[in-house]
């Protein structure tokens, strides 16, 4: 069976974005939580500093959305090029 990469491109955008949202709102809640994390995705993507700032999580979260959303799709990729084809018997 093969994977849908429109799909897999979806969830992967929505599961990146949503980490570093996730993270990025606990760390303006509690500051020194995930500093760890976003200083490496700081380290990643340009333009986002992990200062703590919330147009910083904008942004941050844009960045995981079209990074987890080309990492999706690249994924499902490989697996489609894997998956043995299969023939219909009728």
């Amino acid at each position: 069976m093969k994977l849908n990469v429109k799909a897999a491109s979806f969830a992967g955008g929505i599961m990146t974005a949503g980490m570093v949202l996730l993270m990025g709102i606990l760390n303006l809640a509690f500051p020194p939580y995930g500093d760890a994390f976003l200083r490496l995705i700081a380290s990643i993507y340009p333009g986002f500093k992990a200062s703590g700032s919330f147009g910083d999580v904008i942004v941050g979260t844009f960045y995981g959305l079209v990074d987890g959303a080309v990492g999706g799709a690249i994924l499902a990729c490989l697996y489609n090029m894997f998956v043995p084809k299969t023939s219909s018997r009728t």
